[in-house]
């Protein structure tokens, strides 16, 4: 097996090695805060859904919003972006 390129070797971008492979990467332990729903605030518009840039928001069976905490980074944009303001963003426990 060829060894993998350096980072002064891969061209300016963004370049992929092995598709979905940030799936393999458990990200959200390093979230300094959480999102939190209020479900009877929400409209279950999808807006949260629509601006998260983990793409880690998704529906439940009833429609209700969470983010998948493996992922979630607490950058609160889903929270600044709440059309109802039924997200807030509860400090993590050490």
């Amino acid at each position: 097996m060829a060894p993998l390129p350096g980072w002064k070797d891969l061209p300016p971008g963004c370049p992929i090695q092995e598709p979905l492979s940030a799936r393999n990467n458990l990200t959200g332990s390093w979230r300094s805060a959480r999102p939190i729903w209020d479900h009877d605030k929400c409209v279950r518009c999808g807006v949260c859904d629509l601006f998260c840039p983990e793409a880690c928001i998704k529906p439940d069976h009833e429609g209700l919003y969470q983010a998948n905490l493996d992922y979630c980074k607490g950058c609160g944009i889903c929270a600044q972006e709440c059309v109802t303001q039924c997200i807030s963003m509860k400090q993590e426990e050490e």
